[in-house]
Parts: C-alpha cells; structure tokens; sequence
C-alpha cells in the first residue's frame, strides 16, 4: 500500500499534474527574467548536452516499452515488464529523459525560474514512481530485485 493517493483507477490525476508542471517549465523558460552573467555560454553548451540527453533516454524508453506503453503510471493489462534497453540503467527512462530535458532547456535559456520549475519536476517524478512502483510490485514479482539493482530517474546518478 502507498501513502500516495492513486488520483484516479489508472493515476489519470498524475499525468494531469505532469502535465501542468512541464507547462510551467516551458512558460517560465522564455517570460522569466534570464541570467547573461558569467559561464552562460558554457552553461548553454552543457543545457544543450543535457537536453540532448534528455531526448535521447526518454526516445529510448518510449521505444523500448513497445506495447506496454500508457500514458498513464498504472502498468497497461498484459503487459510485460520491460528491464531491457534504457531500462537497463534506469526504472523510469522517459520520467529521467524529460527532467533532464527541462534542466537542458533552462540552461540553454539562461531561466533560474525555468530551472527552479525543474526541481519541482524532479521531485513530482519522484513521487509519481513512486507511485507507479506499487503497482508494478502488484503486478509483476520480480519487480523489487529489478529495483534493487537499477537506479530510478537518472542514469547512474539517481
């Protein structure tokens, strides 16, 4: 049992959320006021690496999930799980992919309030798989030593 509420049968009330926080983080990106001090070339250039990442791991799990694919944290009826490809380095590739993504795009932009978004979409994602995770500890057995093994979010970090 989770002390997380699902927010609908299938975690509908999740994606809503996600979706209104990745908004944010798109809004803010250009209106906020942007920092053009020091290290801001350098700072784009690694933005520019990290979004690049980001597109890449999130592709990859997309891709990788086939048809367990769902838009939604509940595992899809009949689905497999799936601990081959980007999910051999990470439990939740498209979660990393679009937090790395975000962090990438405010940095690019010079946006700290792009940025600070990003944190709160780090931490949105953390609660969301979790959420997600005790349903796939319902549905598949192996689950918990797959979890014990791969980090979460972000490839050998975190």
């Amino acid at each position: 049992m989770s002390r997380l509420p699902a927010l609908g049968p299938r975690g509908e009330g999740w994606v809503v959320i996600q979706l209104l926080l990745l908004g944010l983080v798109v809004v803010l990106g250009p209106l906020a006021p942007a920092y053009r001090g020091p290290w801001f070339v350098e700072l784009a250039l690694v933005g520019g690496l990290l979004a690049l990442a980001g597109l890449v791991l999130a592709t990859k799990g997309l891709v990788d999930l086939r048809d367990a694919l769902t838009p939604l944290p509940h595992p899809r009826d009949g689905a497999q799980l799936v601990s081959h490809g980007a999910y051999r380095v990470v439990r939740h590739p498209i979660y990393g992919g679009i937090i790395l993504g975000s962090a990438g795009y405010a940095l690019v932009l010079g946006s700290p309030a792009a940025l600070l978004a990003t944190v709160g979409l780090l931490v949105f994602f953390r609660l969301k798989s979790a959420r997600e995770e005790v349903w796939l500890r319902q549905r598949y057995p192996g689950y918990d030593e797959y979890a014990s093994r791969v980090r979460r979010l972000i490839p050998f970090v975190y």
